[in-house]
């Protein structure tokens, strides 16, 4: 059976509720969304894809994927899943196909036989991109989804046809737990309070026991050493009260890309697509369009490259 994305996937793979009506602090939000007259996609489903071997569970929502709409990945932080990304797709998915993957073991996913490094979610994250039909498209990470997001257009560079990091992990002098954790709890004021609860059941959903081991390959990864050898557009997106990623580590983050752009968000802190999306949003448009209307991203994809990473 095709679904109205395109893809093609067996009868039981398609749950016909709509994605963010399971979860209460999402449907709060949604409620909050439609009182406030704020743009909301409700065609947003839940979706799972067998990706060598793994269950992998997504949402996905707005046009078909062709030549004239840019899929657009969304890609979830340390510990958690692409929940808290769906306020964002829901206003994405007017404008573009719009997919949130939860990466082998966080969310819905299988576990991947064992916690995988960034190397190892980036390329699990380009299977998933095989196995739902996408040639080339648009990461957008947040947090740890940006390490993982570069890892995967260095790995794969004929997959990413541009990247936007929000509030992208890790800077150098926050490696440190003793220094991060601290800088975590302080970006808990900045956010919009439902996230923590949420946060909470994801982590107790991808175990306790692996927190520590994902944590250890997000402090190891040396982002700066990645981002010189990236070739597609790069934007990157701060809140200015974002207490994990500071102004200096955005702007080195922005030098080291080429052709790298950097917008900050006033007032907002470091889960942007949670706790303000339609600025987020507003924030991106132009750019996406822009990547969308380049001559290279129209064409289909070429054969699929590895390169040392």
């Amino acid at each position: 059976m095709k679904s109205a994305l395109g893809l093609v996937m067996s009868r039981s793979s398609v749950r016909p509720a709509p994605f963010p009506i399971h979860d209460g602090a999402v449907r709060q939000l949604l409620e909050h969304g439609a009182r406030a007259g704020a743009p909301i996609d409700h065609r947003i489903r839940s979706i799972w894809l067998d990706v060598e071997g793994v269950r992998m569970h997504a949402a996905v929502g707005g046009p078909s994927p062709d030549g004239n709409h840019l899929p657009v990945v969304l890609v979830h932080g340390f510990g958690v899943s692409g929940r808290y990304f769906v306020p964002t797709a829901w206003r994405l998915a007017r404008h573009f196909p719009v997919y949130v993957p939860d990466l082998p073991g966080h969310g819905q996913s299988d576990l991947a036989g064992s916690v995988l490094d960034v190397s190892g979610l980036a390329d699990a994250l380009v299977a998933w991109l095989d196995a739902a039909g996408l040639p080339r498209v648009v990461l957008v990470g947040n947090s740890y989804g940006c390490q993982i997001s570069a890892r995967a257009a260095l790995r794969h560079p004929g997959r990413v046809a541009a990247l936007v990091f929000i509030g992208p992990t890790l800077e150098p002098r926050y490696r440190p737990l003793h220094i991060l954790l601290p800088r975590f709890l302080a970006a808990v004021p900045h956010e919009r309070p439902s996230i923590i609860p949420m946060q909470i059941v994801e982590f107790f959903r991808f175990g306790l026991h692996r927190l520590p081991r994902e944590l250890a390959y997000m402090t190891r990864d040396r982002m700066e050493d990645v981002l010189p050898r990236i070739t597609v557009p790069v934007l990157t997106v701060r809140g200015a009260r974002d207490q994990v990623v500071s102004e200096r580590w955005a702007e080195r983050v922005t030098a080291l890309c080429r052709g790298g752009r950097l917008a900050v968000l006033d007032g907002r802190g470091h889960a942007l697509n949670y706790s303000a999306p339609a600025s987020l949003v507003r924030t991106m448009l132009p750019f996406l369009h822009e990547v969308a209307a380049m001559p290279f991203v129209r064409g289909r994809a070429r054969v699929r490259h590895r390169v040392g990473a």
